[in-house]
C-alpha cells in the first residue's frame, strides 16, 4: 500500500518541491539585490565625500537606491505575513 501512495503522491510532492525551490531562489535574489544596493549606497557616500560627484547628483541617486531598498524590503515584509 506504502508504494501506491508513493506513486499516486508523487506528482504533488514534485510540485511542491519545485515551488519550494522557486521560492528560495526568489528569497537569494532579493537578499543579494539588497547587499548590491547597500553597496552602491557605501561607494555613493565615498563619491560625494571625495568630491567627485555633486550633491545634487547625490540626492537623486540616494533617493533612487534608498526607494529601490523600501521596495524590496516591503515585498519581503509582505512574503513574510503570506507565510
Amino acid at each position: 500500500m506504502l508504494i501506491i501512495d508513493d506513486i499516486l503522491l508523487f506528482p504533488v510532492r514534485g510540485i511542491t518541491w519545485i515551488f519550494r525551490e522557486i521560492h528560495n531562489a526568489a528569497q537569494q535574489e532579493f537578499e543579494h539585490e539588497t547587499d548590491a544596493i547597500t553597496a552602491e549606497l557605501s561607494e555613493l557616500y565615498m563619491m560625494l565625500e571625495t568630491g567627485r560627484i555633486t550633491e545634487d547628483e547625490f540626492d537623486s541617486r540616494e533617493k533612487e537606491l534608498l526607494d529601490r531598498l523600501d521596495a524590496i524590503r516591503r515585498e519581503e515584509g509582505y512574503k513574510e505575513d503570506e507565510s
